[in-house]
């Protein structure tokens, strides 16, 4: 089995956790209040920015063109989510230049972006993979239950849809090919499940 198969289903857990959050169930079936939602937009971006600059980092340490190029094609993937979070707040009327980071936004950004710099690329991907495959497979959850369109749906086609998985599995091969099977690879990894569900959890909290 591989390395990317292997930590995920270590962290299913965790995922099942991000599911059942309150926040996400109300994204899946549209009844999630609006200020929630677009406050999460808002931290997301922020996030989003960092999770680019990631991906730059770790493909400048890349130790062969491979990874280098794959990275920097992944990072340009990020713009397809930049702009879905631009089209939310372009019709909310929301400024997302002038967003602050909420502490646990800034404690998942700090995490990658420390690891970016710190770490070779295997751990990086390995801290960044989590938010990739966690999204795509809660995308796909949701679109298998939703029963009619809602205020989120263009949310949960974005990360349920096919183009998007095709970019977790890109990253996940990168793990495989980058990432050594050790302890400090399963830390990142689950650390970064563990950012996402509180990632969660604070967007829910906000309101």
């Amino acid at each position: 089995m591989s390395l990317s198969r292997v930590l995920w289903q270590a962290n299913a857990d965790l995922a099942q956790a991000c599911l059942d959050q309150p926040f996400v169930r109300g994204i899946g079936d549209g009844s999630l209040p609006r200020p929630r939602f677009a406050g999460y937009i808002g931290q997301d971006a922020f996030y989003l920015h960092a999770f680019a600059r990631a991906y730059v980092i770790a493909a400048a340490k890349a130790p062969d063109w491979i990874g280098f190029r794959e990275l920097h094609a992944l990072a340009g993937g990020v713009l397809q989510e930049l702009e879905l979070h631009e089209g939310v707040a372009t019709a909310w009327g929301l400024n997302l230049d002038h967003i602050a980071p909420g502490p646990t936004t800034r404690r998942y950004t700090d995490f990658l972006l420390a690891t970016a710099w710190s770490q070779e690329t295997g751990v990086t991907v390995a801290a960044m993979t989590p938010c990739m495959r966690l999204y795509a497979w809660i995308g796909q959850q949701l679109a298998g239950r939703q029963r009619e369109t809602h205020a989120y749906s263009d949310w949960v086609q974005t990360y349920g849809s096919a183009d998007f998985e095709q970019l977790a599995a890109r990253l996940e091969r990168l793990l495989d090919r980058y990432a050594p099977d050790n302890p400090a690879v399963a830390d990142a990894y689950r650390y970064a499940m563990h950012c996402e569900h509180d990632f969660f959890q604070a967007a829910w909290d906000a309101a």
